[in-house]
């Protein structure tokens, strides 16, 4: 296949490279004729936050492949619907990894998705995306310049707080509902809910913290009295990190968040005094008088600040290893934060985004925050390793598994 990398003319696109494809390659798999002219003309971004469509420029390839192709199926277990769908890429997760594979419908030029189960292909179903390849690349337009805050949301520069994420939120969803009758598909849905997020807090670095919290946001989303601040009574002498200390004492943590339980009942403990009449204390890390344990995760997991850094950690019981979590108080809190605000969207929408859709919704949380805090992307670059991530993937995957397997 000699697929053709040319200029894309669009202003608004995120990169001037796109994917142009012949006639010849588009016979006698792709009929509809504004597919046929999208595709030989403006053709498909070559760079985007939310596609790939590197299963087009894959190196050694014959022609378009049809998912019937992709799985073989020599028992024809493959549903009718899907057998002649064209995978034409692939919708991307946190670290640009791909999740699920985008299908082309040729003779209609509707948009899909599906995950391959080579196992079971006979559970294999689709999931729809987007009417049209030319309203597919406007949606993924449109986010990318959300997250880059560039294009038609290039106003949003130096706004923050629910006021920026509310108007951000709802702009989005116009954009997805133009086009498509005002019923975007739950992918684009979730997205306009849960991306502009991100906006709630400032990055001026006012706090010392890589996040600067609006006041009392903490108390409006977990209700009064459901943040703990700490006084200076309750810090340990080595916690040296003065923007940490004054984040726990003005901004403070819910006392009890997603996952995650504060210590409360005693002032805070370095690592070594919380084990220090555990056998277990000769496990812990070096430096253990230098980590604050601020409390509980799942599992045995502890969660600790490094009293000089103000880096927040995961201290894993049970492997006796630190991981790293969040860059910081602030960050943390954001992550507290957006886990209550997803499940509050959700109870308000009717359970819409845990309807069928779980797994899409994990990996827009997971994009969310990432971009808000990139330990988890940074973890993935070296052993893997990352406790909200982990969280996230193993509640998709748990999804997916009830249906017999992933990709």
């Amino acid at each position: 296949m000699s697929t053709t990398i040319t200029t894309y003319a669009s202003t608004t696109c995120a990169s001037d490279a796109a994917i142009i494809l012949t006639d010849a390659e588009l016979a006698p798999y792709v009929t509809h004729a504004s597919t046929r002219r999208w595709l030989t003309g403006p053709g498909l971004p070559c760079d985007s936050g939310v596609l790939s469509f590197a299963e087009l420029c894959r190196e050694g390839r014959e022609g378009l492949r049809t998912v019937a192709d992709s799985t073989g199926d020599p028992d024809d277990r493959l549903a009718a619907e899907l057998r002649d769908q064209l995978v034409i890429g692939g919708l991307l997760g946190p670290g640009g990894l791909e999740t699920e594979s985008v299908l082309l419908d040729g003779a209609t030029g509707e948009i899909s998705t599906t995950y391959f189960l080579h196992d079971r292909p006979d559970l294999m179903d689709r999931r729809p995306l987007a009417p049209s390849l030319r309203t597919l690349v406007r949606f993924a337009e449109a986010t990318d310049e959300l997250a880059g805050l560039r294009g038609q949301f290039a106003s949003y520069v130096g706004r923050y707080g629910p006021k920026a994420v509310a108007q951000a939120s709802q702009h989005l969803l116009a954009v997805f509902e133009d086009g498509t009758d005002g019923e975007p598909a739950p992918y684009w849905k979730m997205a306009a809910l849960i991306r502009p997020l991100a906006l709630v807090a400032g990055r001026a670095g006012e706090s010392g913290l890589a996040l600067d919290l609006p006041p009392r946001l903490l108390d409006q989303e977990f209700g009064q009295g459901k943040v703990v601040r700490f006084e200076e009574v309750d810090f340990p002498a080595t916690l040296a990190h003065e923007p940490t200390r004054r984040f726990l004492r003005e901004v403070g943590l819910p006392e009890d968040g997603f996952l995650f339980s504060l210590e409360t009942d005693m002032p805070l403990q370095t690592l070594a005094e919380y084990y220090a009449d555990e056998e277990r204390a000769a496990e812990l890390p070096a430096r253990a008088d230098h980590l604050i344990r601020l409390g509980h995760l799942v599992e045995d997991n502890s969660l600790v600040v490094d009293a000089e850094t103000g880096a927040v950690l995961n201290w894993n019981e049970p492997e006796a290893r630190l991981f790293p979590l969040n860059t910081d108080v602030s960050t943390l809190a954001f992550t507290l934060w957006l886990l209550h605000r997803e499940q509050a969207i959700d109870e308000a929408s009717g359970h819409e985004l845990t309807t069928d859709t779980y797994d899409q919704l994990a990996m827009t949380m997971l994009q969310v925050l990432s971009t808000v805090d990139p330990t988890g992307t940074r973890a993935a670059d070296r052993d893997g390793r990352h406790y909200w991530t982990e969280v996230f993937q193993d509640e998709a995957s748990g999804v997916l598994e009830s249906v017999g397997g992933v990709r």
